[in-house]
């Protein structure tokens, strides 16, 4: 698929605001909001947008503690990468986890309400997952950045329709 000015000017506007209508989309990009809709529609296809979601406030929700957990398995084989990542899927204090290079295996955030729910987690959820060696776990003191794409992400579309 190519793309040209109004499609990195769409793409642009989703990141600044998910939720804003095809009306306002068109306007801000000079097109119909028929129009509009259909752009928003082959970049869904063509897997330039794959999601739309809204950023909840996780302390308001009870979620105060951000763990960062590195886990190392007892062996990198098929079937045990297979076996930890089907397990961890169904975990629901995990939100991220992500198949690593180097000396651990997995990289995953786990969201707790405080230490005493961490422990609970770590003994109900964590330590009870296939072949896991070791965790080691850290907790996060503040947020500083949290950005689904870096601001650089629509550049080589930027570039390639000059």
């Amino acid at each position: 698929m190519s793309f040209d000015r109004i499609d990195i000017a769409l793409l642009a506007a989703l990141t600044r605001n998910a939720r804003a209508s095809h009306v306002e989309l068109a306007e801000q990009v000079g097109l119909s909001s028929t129009a509009c809709a259909r752009r928003l529609k082959l970049l869904e296809e063509n897997g330039l947008i794959t999601g739309y979601h809204a950023t909840l406030g996780l302390k308001q929700l009870g979620f105060s503690t951000t763990v960062i957990v590195r886990i190392t398995l007892d062996s990198q084989s098929e079937e045990a990468l297979d076996a930890f990542e089907k397990a961890v899927a169904r975990c629901p204090s995990v939100v991220q986890c992500h198949l690593m290079s180097g000396d651990d295996d997995y990289l995953l955030t786990v969201l707790a309400r405080d230490i005493e729910d961490f422990e609970h987690i770590h003994k109900g959820q964590l330590s009870t997952l296939p072949r896991v060696a070791r965790i080691h776990s850290s907790f996060a003191i503040r947020e500083v950045i949290n950005r689904h794409a870096p601001p650089t992400a629509l550049d080589r579309l930027r570039r390639a329709t000059r």
